[in-house]
């Protein structure tokens, strides 16, 4: 996996908290690391973290998640986490979160989410308007990833 046009990068020091007895990040705070980039992302594509999808009558929770580790990062590496859409269905989508250190590629995540209702918490359409905000974002290469 290589940095993409299409993909929104976060960064973050990695902290001497996010170590464990090995002086390497713990597998777990990776999940912790996307979720920042994911606070972030939403920001970007226009979506506010208080409300998220509540405008478009939705929430989206997480259904699965996986993550393939590589290599492992160490105190005061800078990290790029990348978010990106890996795929959509009816009512779900993918996010991808691949996790660079400069050119190498330490983590590669991947979380669906569930769009759901505010009221019913049953699974949904993806809110359109949530579509068209990552197609904006990401540009050309994301609308053919949208298509699959």
């Amino acid at each position: 996996m290589q940095k993409q046009d299409d993909i929104f990068l976060y960064r973050y020091r990695v902290r001497w908290a996010d170590l464990d007895p090995q002086n390497i990040v713990f597998n777990p705070n990776y999940y912790a690391f996307f979720d920042s980039a994911l606070n972030d992302y939403m920001l970007a594509i226009g979506y506010s973290l208080r409300e998220g999808l509540a405008g478009d009558g939705a929430d989206m929770l997480a259904v699965h998640s996986e993550a393939d580790f590589h290599a492992s990062a160490r105190l005061d590496d800078t990290l790029e986490i990348g978010v990106r859409l890996g795929r959509v269905g009816r009512s779900s989508f993918q996010l991808v979160f691949p996790l660079w250190r400069g050119p190498e590629l330490l983590v590669a995540g991947r979380i669906t989410y569930v769009a759901v209702g505010l009221e019913s918490r049953r699974p949904i359409p993806v809110p359109p308007r949530f579509l068209v905000a990552i197609r904006n974002h990401a540009g050309a290469a994301a609308g053919s990833l949208m298509e699959a």
